[in-house]
């Protein structure tokens, strides 16, 4: 079925004000939530809504957190926050990142207890008005295996980097650090379809082809296949320890799973998921328009590479654009499973989508 995205969010925005989140936070998380199905990031939209329910029922999610700063410098923080929703930790605690770039060049926060926080570009994406470099990532549910590993140790651990250009669109990437993100394999699962090799692999170790792999004891695997995938197990290391060690969040297999066929550590090492932001003022290292000027002649030249036969070189973040441009138009297509979860969640809370 197809929606507008003006229902999307107003069904949204509804059932967070039902599970009492104030006004103010149940539109920003609405916004956060609905930038992924607008960037054609599916399985971290509105497909997700009804995970975050069943937190907030399970008692994990605190609907009116205070979140705050519990320890700063002139540059960096620690935020904690109160267990609240990750889509609105996550902004509050950017926001903080670009207060500290504003004042002294840049901004690093690192926060503890909170919760998914959506995509990692969203949050990346907010120091673009202000002629800053953004950086956000979170660590995840521990579904990820480590190089040679049988043992689920790490999440898909996305990293997202938005850097602003003049005339040119801004430069965002935005990846997980593992193949695939463990929402395209929920993806799969509804549309009764097998993943491709290198995604995932079974509870002994083998690749696998099978959606379900991870749910039945396998794990998915890290960015950079067969012969590559200690960078990509490398690479989410570092967001694990940014996001967590350096907070006081949990880390490692202690993250709370946002997936409900696992549970929480009955031993948790911190308080809730990690995240962390960084935000850069251009002009910290060189004149805005500058740097804008030269980010447009690096894009120019990029897009212009020669390329294979009936392809095109894209800027990260060309697809995403594109696709946010047609569904705003034309609408946002939802799997019938997912309209499913949607209005089992809308009949919870007496709202019709």
């Amino acid at each position: 079925m197809v929606f507008s995205y003006n229902q999307l969010f107003a069904f949204t925005e509804s059932v967070f004000l039902s599970i009492d989140c104030p006004a103010e936070d149940a539109t920003q998380a609405t916004e956060a939530l609905l930038s992924a199905d607008l960037r054609g990031i599916d399985s971290h939209g509105v497909a997700r809504l009804i995970g975050y329910i069943r937190l907030w029922e399970a008692g994990r999610i605190n609907a009116t957190p205070r979140v705050g700063v519990v320890y700063e410098t002139p540059s960096t923080a620690v935020v904690d926050g109160d267990g609240g929703l990750g889509l609105v930790v996550g902004p509050k605690a950017m926001a903080v990142a670009l207060e500290k770039a504003r004042l002294a060049g840049t901004g690093w926060v690192s926060v503890r207890n909170s919760n998914h926080f959506g995509i990692a570009g969203y949050h990346a994406m907010k120091a673009l008005p202000h002629d800053m470099i953004g950086l956000a990532m979170t660590n995840a549910s521990p579904l990820v295996a480590p190089t040679y590993s049988l043992d689920r140790l790490l999440g898909t651990n996305p990293i997202a980097v938005a850097i602003p250009a003049g005339e040119q669109p801004d430069f965002v990437l935005d990846m997980a650090t593992t193949t695939a993100a463990n929402g395209k394999l929920e993806i799969a699962q509804r549309k009764n379809l097998p993943i491709p090799a290198g995604w995932a692999q079974d509870a002994e170790g083998r690749s696998s082809t099978d959606a379900h792999a991870v749910k039945n004891g396998g794990a998915l695997q890290p960015l950079g296949g067969e012969t590559g995938s200690h960078k990509g197990y490398g690479l989410g290391a570092v967001v694990d320890i940014f996001s967590a060690v350096l907070s006081g969040a949990n880390y490692g297999p202690w993250v709370p799973p946002f997936v409900a066929f696992l549970q929480p550590s009955a031993n948790p090492v911190g308080q809730g998921l990690g995240h962390f932001f960084g935000a850069m003022r251009v002009d910290a290292f060189r004149p805005a328009d500058e740097f804008k000027a030269h980010m447009d002649n690096w894009i120019t030249t990029f897009r212009s590479a020669n390329a294979v036969e009936g392809q095109q070189v894209l800027i990260p973040g060309d697809p995403e654009r594109e696709m946010a441009k047609r569904r705003l138009l034309d609408g946002i297509t939802l799997l019938d499973p997912v309209v499913k979860d949607l209005e089992t969640v809308g009949k919870k809370f007496g709202v019709q989508l």
